[in-house]
């Protein structure tokens, strides 16, 4: 299976580049600023969607064509060439670099497949196809993107919180694990987040978590937690 092992990289203070006008049409370089690296583009193309991107924090875009030294340093490119002479060579500096590379649309230049992406907040769903059919990627975030509506950002707020509170007084990973998938009742947390009312969806997570008598905060009592706004 091509890109068979699936994996979330952590990009925070990385450097990424992105290579031509395509790959910033088609998102490549608002994904990678998303994920928190710092990002070179190097592309021609249209002015205005390449101000807007310069005007990015952690962006910095040079309107030119590439060259092998830009590559230095980078952890990851993702780039975009109509050249298969242009995209093998991309792919050949890049490796030659320790650089993971990415050429849309030529397999045997990608060191990896960038996924289809549902983001909301800390939660990312992710769809790949290995290669095999970008459209089938699209159309399915398509249907996540409305399955996973915007109140997951602070549903993942709460378990996050929720998880940080409890886990000093779970201390076992067994039975911390079998606690978590007994107590979370995915409804009733999504439904009380729509509602504005995140703290009270804390406060049952947590009471079902918990065992009677550790010695931790008693049942119902409120987690460390910022209410979001309904």
């Amino acid at each position: 299976m091509a890109f068979g092992y699936p994996i979330a990289l952590e990009l925070a203070g990385r450097r990424a580049v992105v290579i031509g006008a395509d790959a910033v049409a088609q998102g490549k370089a608002a994904g990678l600023l998303a994920a928190g690296a710092t990002v070179t583009v190097l592309a021609t193309g249209p002015a205005a969607a390449l101000d807007r991107l310069a005007a990015e924090p952690g962006a910095r875009v040079l309107r030119r064509g590439w060259r092998p030294e830009d590559l230095d340093g980078a952890a990851i490119c993702v780039a975009a060439s109509s050249d298969p002479g242009e995209r093998a060579a991309i792919a050949a500096a890049a490796r030659a670099r320790g650089v993971l590379v990415n050429v849309m649309d030529d397999v045997p230049c990608c060191d990896f497949a960038a996924p289809a992406v549902v983001r909301r907040g800390d939660l990312v769903v992710a769809i790949s196809t290995g290669g095999r059919s970008p459209a089938l990627a699209r159309r399915l975030r398509e249907e996540l993107a409305d399955r996973f509506g915007p109140e997951w950002a602070d549903a993942v707020g709460v378990l996050g919180k929720v998880r940080a509170a409890t886990l000093p007084l779970l201390p076992d990973l067994a039975e911390r694990a079998r606690r978590w998938q007994a107590a979370l009742d995915l409804d009733e947390l999504t439904g009380l987040v729509r509602a504005g009312r995140a703290g009270e969806a804390a406060d049952r997570l947590q009471a079902r978590l918990l065992p009677e008598g550790s010695g931790g905060p008693r049942r119902g009592a409120p987690v460390d937690r910022e209410e979001p706004v309904p």
